[in-house]
């Protein structure tokens, strides 16, 4: 196996997947995101890619598989429904369980690399 095996993950020479709307329980108005996978497998219980989003806020209700987040620019946070909140920046990562219900808020134009495991 040589160099080119070596897969980069980010955007460049990928076409943008935007989720509809219809996966979230709700969504702010101003909400935007756009997923650029990264990496094909075999199964759709793992996905794994760089995602780019606009400050607003969706529920997911419940989340439908384990993400593990890497947050690379801007400012995010994740809300539960008993008014808990942690807040992340550069250099932040975190896991969100299969099953979380909650809110994802996206508080300034921000990017994040992921893995979602189903």
């Amino acid at each position: 196996m040589d160099i080119s095996a070596i897969t980069v993950l980010g955007a460049t020479g990928r076409a943008p997947y935007v989720p509809p709307l219809s996966d979230y329980a709700s969504a702010s108005p101003s909400w935007a995101e756009a997923e650029f996978g990264c990496f094909d497998t075999a199964t759709d219980s793992v996905r794994v890619g760089y995602w780019t989003g606009e400050p607003g806020t969706v529920r997911l209700d419940p989340w439908p598989y384990t993400e593990i987040c890497s947050i690379l620019t801007g400012r995010v946070a994740v809300a539960d429904t008993a008014g808990g909140r942690i807040d992340f920046g550069p250099g932040d990562g975190f896991v969100v369980p299969k099953g979380f219900v909650g809110d994802w808020l996206t508080l300034e134009p921000a990017t994040k690399y992921f893995i979602a495991v189903g």
